[in-house]
């Protein structure tokens, strides 16, 4: 592109810190006065111990089952600084929607992580402390970033009770913060996923209760720590979640719209369509704008996690002056230009202007992207050839008009040569309606519902007026 071309700009606005949200707990922190007795006896105990060159007997926690040969926890309350983890390699999993594991394996190796492994539903990868802040940070599909605490076979559920108290958890978290578990099964052999997600969390809490003299609050709405229990046939996992509220919500979107896509899964589709940033996008049925929103911070290098809190800073340890150098690095980084235009359309005046304003929430100047009001079967590019990425509507939000389709691709036939169309849907006779041959499909869901991106290239010699 020359210099002569106009360029589209980026304001940069602050946005304000969000502010703090009650806290609801099913299980009220209980301060005991025996309990502070008893802390006060001990303290004389090893005091006179001291003094007669003896050793004090050790206090032994009471043990959750039936006699066994675990070892002894002992009641400490030292926390371990950050700097412990600065050297460590993790073992990390990030899990992403259905279809877009390549394309999560190729941005995690684009970021320069090792180690890379395709799971179902997302990849493993290993990586030290600093490399969990930035993969939250920079990451576009993944859904969260989870860290390898615990892992062992288990053949009960008392054998995940017993995983989850061996398990160094004072490390991340303690008493003093809010806890909630989740659990997740691949054909597990468990009766009950709610009965395991109690036993871990029992092993959580029984394990913080021994070590530092209380238990954590139960908060599942805004906890301030975060664990995930994962079973298989044979094995349980613990991971400790560093993100927090999904990777998908990057904290600009409050007009979602009808039927919008998430964040990262607009994300994917981008790379599943081998979008050129530098290249004009067009979504002819842009909705609330979310697609072109993430082409814009894509285009312009602005890392989807830099204005949005994260888990991590609330665990123990947390280096605040570290993560600050971080963010103010990526911030660096980010261009005040677009290299092609940007322009979504719809039917619809209220969803334009819903697109708009969540534009605007995203920091974007307003001439980043030109959303207007239009009909897809009529609309004509106005600029170089170049990518359609879009959600269409499907299902029960379909028109009843069975000539949309067929209209909507003459359209593309004889005013689109030259550019790549992709098109998620669930309605897995598309091409046949637009009589239309996909170069590609990608097989993804969109939450729950199983979708195709058809990817057709528009050529004009093929087609007849």
């Amino acid at each position: 592109m020359s210099d002569s071309k106009p360029r589209k700009t980026l304001t940069l606005k602050k946005s304000a810190a969000p502010s703090p949200e009650k806290r609801d707990s099913d299980a009220p922190r209980k301060r005991s006065g025996a309990r502070a007795r008893s802390a006060a006896q001990l303290q004389r105990e090893r005091e006179k111990a001291a003094l007669l060159h003896e050793p004090a007997k050790p206090v032994v926690a009471r043990a959750s089952l039936a006699e066994d040969k675990r070892p002894v926890l002992r009641r400490s309350t030292r926390k371990r600084p950050a700097s412990v983890r600065k050297n460590e390699i993790f073992q990390v999993f990030a899990p992403c929607p259905l279809g877009l594991e390549e394309a999560l394996h190729a941005e995690l190796e684009a970021l320069g992580y090792q180690g890379l492994r395709k799971g179902r539903a997302g990849c493993h990868f290993e990586t030290d402390w600093a490399g969990v802040l930035r993969a939250n940070l920079y990451s576009r599909l993944a859904t969260r970033i989870l860290v390898r605490v615990a892992h062992a076979p288990v053949r009960s559920e008392d054998d995940i009770l017993e995983l989850a108290r061996q398990t160094e958890w004072e490390r991340w978290f303690g008493p003093e913060q809010t806890l909630r578990v989740d659990t997740s099964a691949v054909r597990s052999p468990m009766k009950s996923l709610q009965y395991c997600n109690l036993r871990a969390k029992d092993g959580i809490c029984d394990r913080l209760r021994e070590i530092e003299g209380e238990r954590p609050d139960i908060d599942t709405v805004r906890p301030d720590a975060r664990v995930h229990l994962f079973l298989d046939e044979t094995s349980a996992t613990l991971y400790l979640d560093t993100t927090g509220e999904s990777l998908f919500k990057r904290g600009w979107r409050l007009d979602k719209g009808e039927a919008p896509l998430r964040e990262n899964l607009a994300a994917g589709l981008l790379a599943l369509s081998d979008w050129d940033p530098s290249a004009p996008l067009l979504d002819p049925f842009c909705g609330s704008g979310t697609l072109l929103i993430e082409a814009a911070w894509v285009a312009l290098g602005v890392p989807p996690g830099i204005w949005r809190p994260f888990g991590f800073e609330r665990l123990r340890g947390h280096d605040a002056r570290h993560w600050r150098d971080i963010k103010e690095e990526a911030r660096q980084r980010i261009s005040t230009r677009l290299d092609a235009p940007l322009i979504g359309v719809d039917i619809d005046p209220r969803a334009v202007e819903a697109a708009r304003a969540n534009c605007e929430r995203a920091m974007l100047a307003p001439d980043t992207i030109r959303f207007e009001v239009g009909d897809a079967r009529n609309v004509k590019p106005d600029c170089e050839p170049g990518w359609v990425v879009t959600n269409p509507p499907y299902g029960e939000r379909m028109p009843g008009d069975d000539t949309f389709w067929p209209q909507w691709a003459e359209n593309l036939k004889h005013n689109y040569a030259g550019w790549s169309v992709n098109v998620i849907t669930s309605d897995l006779d598309l091409p046949s309606k637009m009589r239309l041959k996909p170069r590609r499909r990608h097989p993804v869901f969109n939450g729950a519902l199983e979708c195709r991106l058809f990817s057709f290239e528009m050529v004009q010699k093929n087609y007849r007026s």
